[in-house]
């Protein structure tokens, strides 16, 4: 009989992990609620393959200890596999595998719903009830249907806000290395990312993470943006530099921004703090302090839907790989 171990897993993920092992009888599955580390990796002794989910790196200590157990497969539960080195994986022999496409429309609707709740200044209103003031003026909001939304990425995850934007009348504008035929026929993208800043009344953000994108959104790039911007990230906190957005918000050339992620939010998401001026990144707390940010802890992706995907596709994964076989869903770590 096939072993598989699983780290990281969370309370939520069970009844789906139980589900999977019922209906793989020829499976015995192994799990912990602790992620990858050096220490924890000599759990999985025993077992042919491990899957995993973690937002800290993968450290190349951790993966040696896999390596002398003789493990070469790794499937992990979501899809960004930045957290990884991929030098460490080729001198271990590690085959790796994500989940690409776990709930494309769990991100989209996410994003769109912060966008909402800052054009109608939601937050703003939470504050007044607080103080019992539930006057509606002066607090007024705007509508989509007359907003130019810049979408970066059209892959899954942007073609599905695309299609939810439209249900609501705003014009869309996108950009993408590569493009996708519908979005193509349908004449939306722009022949560049300055472009789409100067037409765009709000800018959201669906690409992956790469060295040549790193802080994308920067002193220049805002600085080409419309004054009164609203930007969206339910992507990758890297994607943004802190600082620059945080002049933004403070010169007023930013309306308001909604973020699911953040740069170094390790070290602030997934913790309790008792108040934000507890909050150790001192850059992290200026921004939620800001009436006009709304943050959530990296959760775009968390439904009962999404959670079902990624723990089947990434234990189909494994065990596909034990097998011998190939699934379309390996990583390419020669890049």
């Amino acid at each position: 009989m096939m072993k598989i171990f699983a780290y990281g897993i969370r309370e939520d993920e069970e009844p789906s992990l139980k589900k999977w092992e019922e209906a793989n009888p020829n499976v015995e599955v192994g799990f912990t609620k602790y992620t990858l580390t050096a220490d924890s990796a000599r759990l999985a002794e025993g077992s042919d393959g491990v899957v995993t989910l973690q937002t800290s790196p993968y450290t190349r200590e951790a993966l040696e200890v896999l390596n002398k157990l003789g493990i070469k497969y790794i499937s992990i539960r979501n899809v960004g596999f930045d957290n990884f080195n991929f030098k460490d994986l080729n001198d271990l022999g590690f085959t790796l595998t994500n989940v690409p496409v776990y709930s494309p429309n769990a991100i989209a609707e996410h994003t769109v719903l912060l966008m909402g709740r800052l054009l109608r200044r939601v937050p703003e209103f939470d504050e007044k009830f607080d103080n019992g003031d539930f006057t509606w003026a002066p607090t007024i909001g705007k509508e989509y249907r007359e907003q130019t939304v810049g979408v970066v990425g059209t892959g899954h995850i942007g073609r599905v806000v695309i299609k939810i934007l439209q249900g609501f009348g705003a014009k869309v504008v996108a950009y993408d290395v590569y493009h996708n035929d519908d979005i193509e026929k349908q004449g939306l993208y722009v022949d560049s990312l300055e472009e789409l800043y100067k037409q765009s009344d709000i800018v959201t953000l669906h690409v992956p993470l790469f060295d040549s994108n790193k802080y994308m959104i920067n002193d220049k790039a805002i600085s080409q943006m419309k004054d009164g911007v609203y930007i969206i990230n339910c992507a990758r906190g890297e994607l943004i530099d802190t600082d620059a957005l945080i002049k933004g918000l403070d010169s007023g050339k930013i309306a308001g921004a909604g973020l699911d992620v953040l740069d170094n939010e390790n070290s602030v998401f997934g913790k309790v703090w008792s108040s934000p001026e507890n909050i150790p990144d001192e850059k992290i707390k200026n921004l939620a302090k800001r009436i006009n940010v709304i943050i959530t802890p990296h959760s775009a992706f968390y439904t009962e839907t999404a959670i079902h995907n990624m723990i089947t596709t990434s234990f189909d994964s494994n065990k596909a790989l034990i097998e011998g076989l190939k699934p379309n869903n390996i990583v390419d770590t020669t890049k």
